[in-house]
Formats: structure tokens, C-alpha cells, sequence
């Protein structure tokens, strides 16, 4: 019996993209953008994985909480400062919101959408000078 062995890069970019999307953007872009693959780089910034970004997961009892600070890491350092232009969704959780925020400008961020805050949090965040109150609410 032959057998073959196949790697996800040997699969045409059509392909990718419809397994692409199937996943979860965050779990994607974290496991496989700014990897040294300009391919893979090129597909995962199309504007299905870069637009709307969910940061937080709800448990089976559900409870909101953010994901791994390890992610959040990797998206603050390599991922977020070169997709930031096509964010237009961000899905945030008090724990992570000030490091996502202020790791890049988000110019066509039109809806964020944050848990576990309070109202006072939030108004401290855009009325401080932290942040540029109209890059992040139009």
C-alpha cells in the first residue's frame, strides 16, 4: 500500500481559505500569521480573518472571561500592529481591553464591544488622554 503524505501547504489557496474560515480568527491568526510563511501571511489578512476580533470565550456555565494571557501577548507584539487598519470589531474583556487598546490605533474600528466592565471603567478609558476618543467611536 502507498502511502502519501499531504501538508496544509500543499493544499491551492481555495482550499485553505474554506478551512480557514471555519475556524475561530483568533485561534487562526495566532496559530499561523507572521509564522516566516509569506503565503499563509498573505491569506490570513484578507479582511473574513482581520475585521471582527473576539477576545473573549464563555465558559459552559456562562461566564465571560478573556483568553489566555499568552495569546493576548502574541497578538499585542506581532499580530495587532499589522492588521489594525482592517479591525473594524473588537470583542473585549476588562482584563485585556487596556493592552489591546493601546498596542495599536484601530482607524476604522466601528464597534467594540466590551464585558465584565463597568460603566465607570469605560468612561475612565475614553475620557482619559490615554486614548484618542475618535479612533475608537465614530
Amino acid at each position: 500500500m502507498h502511502q502519501s503524505n499531504v501538508n496544509l501547504l500543499d493544499l491551492p489557496n481555495k482550499i485553505l481559505l474554506t478551512i480557514f474560515k471555519i475556524l475561530n480568527n483568533i485561534d487562526i491568526l495566532y496559530s499561523l500569521f507572521d509564522i516566516d510563511n509569506q503565503r499563509l501571511d498573505m491569506i490570513l489578512q484578507e479582511k473574513t480573518f482581520t475585521t471582527s476580533l473576539n477576545f473573549v470565550f464563555t465558559t459552559s456555565y456562562g461566564w465571560v472571561s478573556s483568553i489566555a494571557d499568552s495569546i493576548i501577548d502574541r497578538f499585542c507584539i506581532s499580530i495587532l500592529p499589522k492588521i489594525n487598519y482592517d479591525i473594524k470589531s473588537l470583542t473585549l474583556e476588562s482584563e485585556s481591553m487596556e493592552r489591546i487598546l493601546r498596542v495599536a490605533d484601530y482607524p476604522n474600528l466601528t464597534e467594540l464591544k466590551p464585558y465584565n466592565v463597568n460603566n465607570h471603567i469605560i468612561s475612565q478609558y475614553f475620557t482619559s488622554k490615554k486614548f484618542k476618543y475618535k479612533s475608537y467611536i465614530q
